[in-house]
């Protein structure tokens, strides 16, 4: 492929697929001619689509492939191995530094300032929390009595998605800073199960058969083990983020979320307990020892550099926390 003045001026698309007929090749390579280098890869696949004749049978490949090729030839897609990245070690951080590391270095990764990276959080013992999805209603999550009684942390996180139950020992959370080249082209649907197959190899290695059930949730044949959620920034970046069940308190759960509560009851918890399977009853592992699985499989995947976070970002994240994630404002921004 060649570009010239911002547009494509030569197409040449090739590899180990099946076309028919021929003559299709030369009309999928005149239909990118002329298209802006920054063609979006709906715009990329709409083109190809019109191109081929009603009855062509392309084999191995689609529109939606040949955008892809489009968007990685002129940088706009990019693969796990394209990005150097970086695994960052569990440190114990209040729960508002986290959420607050998580807008922070999905800025710092659009902005260049860092490597595309998985941390891994931990926060203090005496620190129960439930962490909100962005747009959730504080009143329709939480009981305020039960917050209080049990001594519970709230904090609003940058992404969507629902409300996360996490006291320290009982929950194994990481989140993802990438560009969003990665999943260039890919629906909501299919880039949560993309982001995380490298999990799912994880605990395949420690004998849990994980898989994803639309849109966001991570099960296994003995029950949910967690969910993700994510936030796109314009920028160029976004952050995925997930938790899991290492263990649970069910009934403090219960109390604490707003969940089916009109149902509550000694069989809504004995529910509670069915549909989350944790992870130290389905390996035996320690949460640390789950870590060092995680640790170690990104890092063979995708070639990651293990570190810890700097005391810069820790820095920068405080005072973020201070300033938004702590506050009345955010917390309760829908009441």
């Amino acid at each position: 492929m060649q570009v010239a003045d911002g547009v494509i001026t030569t197409m040449n698309l090739n590899g180990d697929f099946f076309l028919e007929p021929d003559e299709a090749l030369a009309e999928i390579n005149r239909a990118l001619l002329g298209l802006p280098v920054d063609a979006s890869h709906a715009e990329l696949a709409s083109a190809v689509n019109h191109a081929v004749a009603e009855g062509t049978v392309m084999f191995g490949f689609d529109a939606n492939a040949v955008a892809t090729a489009v968007r990685r030839a002129t940088g706009y897609a990019t693969r796990w191995e394209d990005h150097q990245w970086e695994v960052i070690r569990p440190q114990v951080i209040p729960i508002q530094t986290q959420v607050a590391l998580d807008q922070l270095l999905t800025e710092d990764v659009a902005a260049g300032r860092t490597r595309p990276a998985m941390r891994l959080w931990q926060w203090p013992e005496d620190q129960p929390s439930v962490v909100i999805g962005s747009f959730q209603s504080y009143s329709n999550e939480v009981d305020p009595q039960a917050v209080d009684e049990h001594g519970i942390t709230v904090v609003r996180r940058v992404s969507g998605g629902g409300a996360m139950f996490m006291e320290d020992d009982n929950c194994l959370t990481y989140s993802l800073y990438l560009p969003t080249s990665l999943v260039d082209g890919m629906s909501f649907t299919d880039s949560y199960p993309f982001l995380d197959s490298w999990v799912m190899d994880a605990l395949a290695s420690t004998g849990v058969k994980a898989f994803y059930q639309p849109l966001n949730d991570i099960a296994t044949p003995e029950g949910k083990i967690g969910g993700a959620a994510q936030k796109r920034l314009a920028a160029g970046s976004m952050l995925h983020h997930v938790t899991m069940s290492y263990d649970i308190d069910a009934e403090k759960m219960t109390q604490v979320l707003r969940i089916g509560r009109e149902k509550i009851s000694d069989k809504g918890v004995r529910s509670a307990k069915k549909r989350v399977d944790p992870l130290r009853r389905q390996t035996g592992l320690s949460r640390q020892q789950i870590w060092d699985v995680l640790i170690n499989t990104f890092a063979e995947h995708y070639q990651a550099e293990v570190r810890d976070l700097t005391d810069e970002e820790i820095t920068r994240a405080e005072a973020l926390a201070a300033e938004k994630f702590s506050t009345e404002s955010w917390t309760h921004r829908v009441p």
